[in-house]
């Protein structure tokens, strides 16, 4: 039987989207719920697969990391085999936040996040440019955040 969220399972990841550290009590009292059942609901929605982990949004600019970079990957081969290899060490780096398999110009394209330009010039040539299969690198730097969202808009369709 499949599961889809109702209104109030809708209002739940709003709200947790926006605070996480919210008790079940603060959300119940919210939506004008009893304690069990918003407890009962966010349990459904975890096992569900809605709410994939909680985590803390952190400022990476008070952390140095003021670089972020998007890096284009073209492979030389797209086989099965190479394309499995190239996201097994891609998901070794710790500097890599992000990576999609894309269509188009390029095979992959990967969020770097490091402290500056020394710091990802040491990344692309000790790593990235070192993996089997690499035919073309291409980065893009980012000069300032317009948006940054980390929440999804459940409201719009």
């Amino acid at each position: 039987m499949s599961f889809t969220p109702d209104s109030t399972d809708i209002s739940i990841l709003d709200i947790l989207q926006e605070d996480a550290r919210l008790t079940n009590k603060e959300i119940a009292a919210r939506l004008n719920k009893s304690v069990t059942t918003i407890f009962e609901r966010i349990k459904r929605l975890e096992a569900e697969g809605y709410i994939e982990r909680y985590i803390a949004v952190l400022n990476r600019n008070k952390l140095g990391k003021h670089l972020v970079a998007y890096t284009s990957v073209t492979l030389k081969e797209q086989s099965h085999d190479w394309l499995v290899a190239f996201e097994e060490k891609i998901n070794t780096f710790p500097e890599v936040m992000e990576c999609y398999k894309m269509n188009g110009q390029f095979d992959y394209l990967i969020k770097v996040v490091v402290t500056d330009m020394d710091a990802y010039e040491a990344f692309n040539l000790n790593k990235l440019s070192k993996l089997d299969n690499i035919y073309k690198i291409r980065s893009l730097f980012v000069l300032a955040e317009a948006k940054k969202e980390v929440a999804l808009n459940l409201k719009f369709k």
